[in-house]
């Protein structure tokens, strides 16, 4: 199973940048996807979760800017992340819950916020 993330980049604050992560290999049952990142000197947080059941979490402080999406059909899912702020520069880090496992992770993709 490979989880593979894309999308990040530099941005000014305020702006905008879509995230995207798609799982491949051999997957029976996704249960959940999620976003974790981590900031130089953090530890890793959560920043939001979709599970199989459609429901979400979010961190608060992405809560109202971020939006989490998937599509089935592509065992891909988004971050939609708009009026970023320079604290959310980090590696964000896609990670798949799936057959009894809850340890798939990307390698990260590096958002860049600047003010």
């Amino acid at each position: 199973v490979q989880v593979v993330e894309s999308g990040g980049g530099l941005v000014q604050a305020g702006g905008s940048l879509r995230l995207s992560c798609a799982a491949s290999g051999t997957i029976f049952s996704i249960n959940a996807m999620g976003w974790y990142r981590q900031a130089p000197g953090k530890q890793r947080e959560l920043v939001a979760i979709i599970r199989s059941s459609g429901s979400t979490n979010y961190a608060d402080s992405v809560k109202g800017r971020f939006t989490i999406s998937r599509d089935n059909a592509k065992n891909t899912v988004y971050l939609q992340m708009n009026s970023l702020k320079p604290e959310d520069t980090a590696v964000y880090y896609c990670v798949l819950a799936a057959d009894g496992r809850s340890d798939y992770w990307g390698q990260g993709t590096q958002v860049t916020v600047s003010s």
